[in-house]
């Protein structure tokens, strides 16, 4: 019977442990893209644009390493598009529960470079991260999960579009009352 416990306790333990380790694997997807860094940000803001009918504007388009070459450190390009969907984000807003959730406001996927030259796309497990938050929330970001796969999708026939050079905060094409979301 001790032998049943201390395995059910090693069990747990263990459990815990590679939970510990991955569970930030399991709330950032990484994908690789085919394009380089401004093409793959171009192509997600013209999907972004494509899905104004879900209410998503573009919120910003930012380059944290221009502010870190800046400091005098040399980092791989690393490019920020922000987005928000106010049919989304309204709900949200709206209860007082979920207003917190305003931090993860605008939507946010990154577009960098490794050291192995190629371009990367990063973005939250909205899906999975909205479940942490109950029902309501896991409904909503569920559907933001699917929004966000079709800001991923490319046709590689398609030419590319150009590079919208929104400042943050500016509102996107909804002008600068919104401030983005």
């Amino acid at each position: 019977m001790l032998k049943v416990i201390i395995g059910f306790i090693a069990g747990i333990a263990l459990l815990g442990i590679v939970g510990f380790n991955t569970a930030g694997s399991f709330m950032m997807v990484e994908h690789e893209s085919p394009f380089g860094i401004e093409e793959t940000a171009a192509r997600i803001q013209a999907n972004i644009q494509k899905m104004e009918h879900r209410g998503w504007t573009l919120s910003g388009l930012r380059d944290p390493s221009k502010a870190v070459a800046n400091s005098g450190r040399n980092v791989p390009p690393v490019l920020l598009v922000e987005a928000c969907s106010t049919d989304y984000s309204g709900v949200l807003l709206a209860d007082d529960n979920a207003r917190i959730l305003s931090i993860l406001m605008p939507c946010t996927i990154t577009v960098y470079k490794k050291d192995d030259g190629k371009t990367y796309i990063g973005t939250m497990n909205s899906g999975l991260m909205g479940k942490l938050f109950g029902k309501k929330v896991a409904s909503i970001m569920v559907e933001v999960a699917k929004d966000q796969a079709e800001f991923l999708k490319f046709d590689p026939n398609e030419p590319a579009p150009p590079l919208i050079k929104v400042k943050p905060g500016s509102g996107g094409a909804g002008g600068p009352e919104t401030s983005g979301c």
